[in-house]
Order: structure tokens, then C-alpha cells, then sequence
């Protein structure tokens, strides 16, 4: 089971203030652990939502809404994407996630992550389309599901 952690922005990280170096130390602590257990497929920081965008559809059209986006609290700092066996293991492994300061009441949430293997039977019963998604998956140089 994939799932992904999700830290949420607030103030600060919308400034584009970057965290000090303890809490760097202990990202890095705590991704080199999920790496030592073999769960970690991917882990990053975002950039504020200055630095990104969003796009609105309507009517059949698609719209660049340039950012900053006004909710901080509605907004991500970083992602942490695992593969492990339970939704239980996926908590436990985000209760471990450093805490910076400032971050009281902000949390994480934890998303299970859509797979191949929780497609419908009828799409992936075609040995070729299979072969096809394993194949994209060693490109991308992630697991098979």
C-alpha cells in the first residue's frame, strides 16, 4: 500500500523562510530511517505557492491562476510518499515526522495513495496493458506494484 504524508504550510514557509539547520538534521535523520526500512519511494519541499500555480477549469477550458494562494493552512510544504503494509504502519511512520516549532494545532495529513493494483479487474485483466504500466514503472525507476 502506497500513502502519502503531507506537511502543511503555514506562515512561515509561505515567506519562503527556510527551516533551521536542527530541523534539517532531523528530516534527514528521519527520511534515512524510512530509507534504512525500505519504505521511502520519494520525499520533497515545496516551494510557497508564490512559486506555483494552479489551474481552473471551466466550461471545458483550462485557466493558469498564478499564485500566491490566500489559505496558507489549505496549502502543502512538503511531501513524504511510503510503501508499506498497512494503514497502521503509514501512521506510525507519520507520528515519527519531526515537528518544527510553530506548528501547534497545523498536523499532517495522510492520504492512501491509488495503485495499479486497485484497478478494476476489467482494466487490468489485458496482459499487455499490465506489461505496459510495469514497464512505465521501470522507466520512472519506481516499484511494481
Amino acid at each position: 500500500m502506497k500513502f502519502m504524508i503531507v506537511g502543511k504550510a503555514n506562515g512561515e514557509t509561505e515567506a519562503g523562510a527556510l527551516p533551521s539547520q536542527e530541523l534539517v538534521d532531523n528530516m534527514h535523520a528521519y527520511n534515512e530511517a524510512l530509507a534504512k526500512a525500505g519504505v521511502l519511494l520519494a520525499a520533497e519541499g515545496l516551494y510557497p505557492s508564490s512559486q506555483g500555480a494552479q489551474i481552473a477549469y471551466s466550461g471545458g477550458r483550462a485557466t493558469v491562476i498564478d499564485g500566491p494562494f490566500a489559505e496558507a493552512k489549505e496549502l502543502i510544504a512538503g511531501f513524504w510518499l511510503i510503501q508499506v503494509k498497512s494503514r497502521e504502519e503509514a501512521l506510525e511512520w507519520a507520528m515519527r515526522v519531526p515537528v518544527p516549532e510553530g506548528y501547534d494545532g497545523i498536523g499532517l495529513d495522510v492520504w492512501r495513495v491509488y495503485d495499479a493494483s486497485d484497478a478494476p479487474d476489467a482494466a487490468s485483466s489485458d496482459p499487455a496493458e499490465v506489461e505496459r504500466e510495469k514497464a512505465m514503472r521501470r522507466r520512472l525507476g519506481g516499484r511494481e506494484s
